[in-house]
This record gives C-alpha cells, sequence and structure tokens, in this order.
C-alpha cells in the first residue's frame, strides 16, 4: 500500500529557522534604515495630499482600483497602480542615481535617496498641473491625457525608488545596459520611452509624433 510522505519535524524546524532568519534581517534592515523609511513615507503622504488638494482623483475618473493597465491609448493608462510608462519611472531613478553619484558622491546614500524621491515627487505635482497636462496633450502623442491618478502618480514615485536602489546595488555597467534595454524595450513595444518623453515635451519632433501615431489601434 503507498504512502503519503509527510513532512518530518527536521524540514520543519528548518523552515521556520529560516523564515525566522528573514524576519530577523527585515527588522535589522528596517531599523538601520528607519529614518530612510519614514522621510520616504512622509514625501509619499506629502505628495498625494498636495495632488488630492489639487483635485486630483485618487482612483482616476471611473473611482476603479486596478493593478495593471497595459494599453498605452486607453483612458484607464496613467490610473491604475503600473502601466507601461511605470518603467520609464524606474529608468528615472537610475537616472538619479547615477546624476547624484556624479555631483554629490560624498552624501550617504540615505540622502541621496531623499533629494531623488523629493524630485521625482516635485516633477510628480508639476505633472498633473493644467499647465503640464495640457503641454502633453498639444506636443506627444496623449491627446486625451487628464494627468494620473494619485495612486498611478504615488506609485510612479516608488517605481523611481526601486531605479535607484538597483542601480545603487549593481556594478554601473549592468545599470548602463539595464537602462539601455529598458529604453529599447519600450520603445519597441509602446513607441515611446523615457528619452522619447522627454524630446517631445522639451522640443517635440514632428517626425517622432507620426511615427508614434502610427501605433495607435484603429479605432
Amino acid at each position: 500500500m503507498a504512502h503519503t510522505p509527510t513532512s518530518s519535524p527536521g524540514s520543519s524546524l528548518s523552515l521556520r529557522a529560516c523564515c525566522g532568519r528573514w524576519g530577523s534581517a527585515l527588522k535589522a534592515g528596517l531599523n538601520r534604515h528607519k529614518w530612510g523609511v519614514v522621510a520616504f513615507v512622509a514625501v509619499i503622504v506629502l505628495t498625494g495630499g498636495i495632488e488630492l488638494g489639487m483635485g486630483r482623483s485618487l482612483l482616476g475618473p471611473d473611482g476603479k482600483f486596478g493593478w495593471w493597465e497595459g494599453n498605452i491609448w486607453s483612458n484607464e493608462c496613467s490610473q491604475r497602480f503600473v502601466d507601461p510608462y511605470s518603467i520609464s519611472h524606474m529608468a528615472h531613478g537610475m537616472v538619479f542615481y547615477g546624476a547624484l553619484w556624479l555631483v554629490a558622491r560624498r552624501l550617504p546614500i540615505r540622502r541621496r535617496f531623499l533629494v531623488a524621491t523629493l524630485v521625482e515627487a516635485g516633477w510628480e505635482i508639476l505633472e498633473n498641473s493644467p499647465l503640464i497636462i495640457e503641454r502633453y496633450r498639444q506636443v506627444t502623442i496623449a491627446l486625451g491625457y487628464d494627468g494620473d491618478s494619485v495612486l498611478n502618480s504615488l506609485s510612479d514615485v516608488v517605481m523611481m525608488s526601486l531605479g535607484f536602489l538597483l542601480a545603487s546595488r549593481c556594478r554601473p555597467w549592468i545599470t548602463v545596459a539595464g537602462l539601455a534595454a529598458m529604453e529599447l524595450a519600450c520603445g519597441l513595444w509602446i513607441r515611446d520611452n523615457l528619452t522619447l518623453n522627454v524630446i517631445m515635451l522639451v522640443h517635440p519632433v514632428e517626425a517622432i509624433k507620426a511615427w508614434q501615431m502610427a501605433g495607435r489601434p484603429p479605432l
């Protein structure tokens, strides 16, 4: 007669010990970076409060929570927690890490991280102002853009922080290669990326916009 395998007491103890070690490591890490965690959460809360005060919607016009929206032409893009442009915000973090390493490498990394977070939060607030929303509508492919939901905007700050932290843990050539791969992948996938976004906002090129618009699905 076949016997049903059961876990041994030893394996259960090993699993508990492993979980205990991970828990202890996480707690030690949070204690070591308590100042940075508190500052980051404060920036997130402050940014969300400012955007709500500006009249931005928490979840978007439809009031529905969603984790993902993959269609950049949909009016739900920039309303859900993440979308293809979240990759560009991770790229922000990598760029910020490199720039701050060049100009302020003597600052402790936790302070550079806070500077990057403040810059990203400031951009999110500005990006959702009528001035920048209208600029997006006029010169980019975001023809019906109505700004980000607060949820999506705060997610962008989180994505930037992930990019910054990844860059801080990787060798420079890995970060550069990863950034280039992200830009290329987004360019092929959605015909847009951080580089093209900056170009189109600062100095629009009609040939780029025409190429991007050619990727729009028929109505």
